[in-house]
C-alpha cells in the first residue's frame, strides 16, 4: 500500500539518495556549461548537489519529495544510456551493457533492504528486473554501504522506487559516518611562502592551511646548508611513506620547496606510467642546464625517470620522456614548464 502511494507521489516525503560516481559520469551528469543538471534540476523539482574535489569518486546527492528523485532518477539512467549508446557505435561490441547506478546507503538501514535470508533484496530483483547487490563491507572511514543496482533505466527507477519505500519504512539507527571520496594524490609545491597545488599543466594556489602547515614544517627540518650534498628527493617511492597521515621533505633549494602532502590510506606503490613530450631544440639548454645539473635537479624533486633523446638530423624538436607515479610526472611536468616559462619571459633561472 505504501508503495503505491509513494509511487503516486501521494505520499509527499523529502527523502535524500545519495550516489556514487566516477569522474566521467559526473561529467556526464553536468554536462557543457552544467546545462545537463540545469534542465535535470528544473524538469525533476529535485536538489542534486555534486560533491566538490579533485577526486576520482564524487558524490551526487538528490534530495526532494519523493516523485521529484524518481524524475531525477529517471533522468540520470536515461543519459547514462545514451552514453552506452554513443560509446558502442564506436566499438564492435554486439551486446549492450546495462546502465549501473551506485547508491550510498547507511549500514543499518541494509538489513532492512536485504530481509531475512535476502527475502526483500529477491524480491526487489523479481519485480523490477533489475540486478541489485548490497557490499558486505561499509566504504572507508564512515558506516555506508554502497548498494549497485544495475538493468534498463525503466528497471532502474522500479528498483529505486522500491528501496526508497524500505528506506522510509526503516530509518537509520543512530548516527551515520558520510561516505567522502578521497582526493587523488597530488603533490604540493611551495614558493614564496605560498602553497600551489598542480592540475595538469597548472600551480593552482592552495588553502592557507597548508601553507601554515608548511611554515611549520619549515621551522623544524634540519637543512643542509647550501653548497654541500644536496639530499636526493625522494629516494623511495611515494608509496614508501604513505604510511603517516602527513609526510613532508623539503629541498634546501634557494627559490622552491618542494613538500609532499600524502594521505594515508593510498595505495602502497602507486602505478608507474609514461609520458612524453616534445621541446623545440633551442629550448632544450635551458631544460638540461650546465652540465645536466636543471635536468639532475628535475630527476631528484619530482622523483621521476627523465630521458632526452638525441638530437635527430633533420629534426627541430627533442622527444623527452618521463616516467614515475602519476603524481611524479605532474611535478616533472610542471618543474620543466616552469623552466621554459622563465626562458621564455627572460625571467632567468627558476
Amino acid at each position: 500500500e505504501m508503495e503505491s502511494k509513494v509511487s503516486e507521489g501521494g505520499l509527499n516525503v523529502t527523502l535524500t539518495i545519495r550516489l556514487l560516481m566516477h569522474g566521467k559520469e559526473v561529467g556526464s551528469i553536468i554536462g557543457k556549461k552544467g546545462e545537463t543538471v540545469k534542465k535535470m534540476r528544473e524538469e525533476s523539482g529535485a536538489r542534486i548537489n555534486i560533491s566538490e574535489g579533485n577526486c576520482p569518486e564524487r558524490i551526487v546527492t538528490i534530495t526532494g519529495p519523493t516523485d521529484a528523485i524518481f524524475k531525477a532518477f529517471a533522468m540520470i539512467a536515461y543519459k547514462f544510456e545514451e552514453d552506452i549508446t554513443n560509446s558502442m557505435s564506436n566499438s564492435t561490441a554486439t551486446s549492450k551493457p546495462p546502465v549501473t547506478l551506485r547508491l550510498v546507503v547507511p549500514a543499518s538501514q541494509c538489513g532492512s533492504l536485504i530481509g531475512k535470508g535476502g527475502s526483500k533484496i529477491k524480491e526487489i530483483r523479481e519485480s523490477t528486473g533489475a540486478q541489485v547487490q548490497v557490499a558486505g563491507d561499509m566504504l572507508p572511514n564512515s558506516t555506508e554501504r554502497a548498494v549497485t543496482i544495475s538493468g534498463t533505466p525503466d528497471a532502474i527507477i522500479q528498483c529505486v522506487k522500491q528501496i526508497c519505500v524500505v528506506m522510509l519504512e526503516s530509518p537509520p539507527k543512530g548516527a551515520t559516518i558520510p561516505y567522502r571520496p578521497k582526493p587523488a594524490s597530488t603533490p604540493v609545491i611551495f614558493a614564496g611562502g605560498q602553497a600551489y597545488t598542480i592540475q595538469g599543466q597548472y600551480a593552482i594556489p592552495h588553502p592557507d592551511q597548508l601553507t601554515k602547515l608548511h611554515q611549520l614544517a619549515m621551522q623544524q627540518t634540519p637543512f643542509t646548508p647550501l653548497g654541500q650534498t644536496t639530499p636526493a628527493f625522494p629516494g623511495r617511492s611515494l608509496g614508501s611513506v604513505a604510511g603517516k597521515q602527513w609526510s613532508s621533505m623539503a629541498l634546501p633549494l634557494p627559490t622552491l620547496t618542494v613538500f609532499l602532502c600524502i594521505c594515508s590510506g593510498l595505495d602502497a606503490s602507486p602505478p608507474a606510467s609514461t609520458h612524453e613530450l616534445t621541446i623545440p631544440n633551442d629550448l632544450i639548454g635551458c631544460i638540461i642546464g650546465r652540465q645536466g645539473t636543471k635536468i639532475n635537479e628535475i630527476r631528484q624533486m619530482s622523483g621521476a625517470q627523465i630521458k632526452i633523446a638525441n638530437a635527430t638530423e633533420g629534426s627541430s624538436e627533442r622527444q623527452i620522456t618521463i616516467t614515475g607515479t602519476p603524481a611524479n610526472i605532474s611535478l616533472a611536468q610542471y618543474l620543466i614548464n616552469a623552466r621554459l616559462t622563465s626562458e621564455v619571459t627572460g625571467m632567468g633561472a627558476l
